[in-house]
């Protein structure tokens, strides 16, 4: 009885993808968040947003983010990310920043003076109400 060899590109082949997989999970599993002193920029797989302090106009809690059109992203499960435009606005072609790790908690509604909105909220919902403060606080110290 012959034995059959794989051959060893396909067992390399294999190996890259799983890696290539989990890289990708742990990419989109959470919302990567780096505050500087001027900014924070958001990451979550494949979608970058930056937000500088000084464009902040208003910061407010919701319950649930409004009927919006996907141009790009995906929901699963208790996540969402992506960019997304409002129904009310697809005329003035507004987009919507969406980085929800969990829909069942509050989101952080996030508004612009170009009026571009963002919704936030992190897996652990005190990490989200720390976030929340520390926003309240930035739109309330004065600008030179």
């Amino acid at each position: 009885m012959a034995v059959k060899k794989r051959h060893w590109l396909w067992n390399i082949l294999i190996v890259i993808t799983v890696i290539v997989c989990l890289c990708a999970f742990a990419a989109h599993y959470k919302n990567w968040t780096r505050v500087e002193a001027d900014k924070m920029t958001i990451l979550s797989g494949i979608y970058y947003h930056e937000l500088k302090f000084a464009d902040l106009e208003q910061v407010e809690w919701v319950e649930k983010i409004p009927p919006m059109v996907r141009l790009n992203g995906f929901s699963a499960f208790d996540k969402g990310k992506g960019v997304y435009q409002e129904f009310k606005d697809t005329l003035t072609d507004k987009k919507v920043y969406v980085f929800v790790d969990n829909f069942e908690q509050q989101k952080i509604r996030l508004l612009q003076k170009d009026s571009a909105q963002l919704f936030l909220n992190l897996k652990d919902s005190l990490e989200t109400v720390e976030m929340f403060e520390f926003f309240k606080a930035k739109i309330e110290e004065p600008h030179n």
